[in-house]
């Protein structure tokens, strides 16, 4: 917070400098001398246990010495393959081919050979002949169970 004025002031109201406050938190001196200095290594950021254990340390809520940054993610970070349900793309009324699935799942169609190899009867494939087709209504349905479990 205000660039690491309201921390470096309450260290000196306790009269504690880097190696004092480090062995108190039993941080690193390196990682309070990021925290409170004020040079080209300073840091504006920490993790919420170093912001507690310094304000510990120094009798002073983490409010006073830290500003608190909340946010919200509006959608999945999710790397398995399930971003597709969070899309806000309509489902098309027909069946698609392996390649029109690939680029409206966002996925490369190595990756949905991967599936149909892991699972024959992978929702909404379906054999024309040797070609295959895709129900996608179908293929979402059975990718949703994947998304609760992750």
């Amino acid at each position: 917070m205000d660039k690491g004025v309201p921390l470096r002031a309450a260290m000196a109201a306790a009269g504690l400098d880097i190696p004092t406050l480090a062995a108190k938190t039993g941080l690193s001196k390196t990682l309070i001398g990021f925290t409170v200095g004020k040079g080209r290594s300073a840091r504006e950021n920490c993790s919420d246990r170093t912001a507690e254990l310094i304000a510990k340390a120094l009798e002073v809520e983490v409010d006073a010495l830290f500003e608190v940054v909340n946010f919200t993610l509006t959608e999945s970070t999710s790397t398995r393959g399930t971003r597709i349900l969070a899309s806000r793309s309509p489902l098309p009324d027909r069946l698609m081919d392996q390649q029109e699935l690939a680029r409206f799942l966002k996925k490369s169609s190595t990756w949905i050979d991967r599936q149909i190899r892991m699972n024959p009867e992978w929702p909404g494939l379906i054999y024309a002949g040797r070609a295959r087709r895709f129900d996608p209504y179908a293929v979402v349905d059975g990718l949703r169970p994947e998304r609760t479990s992750a």
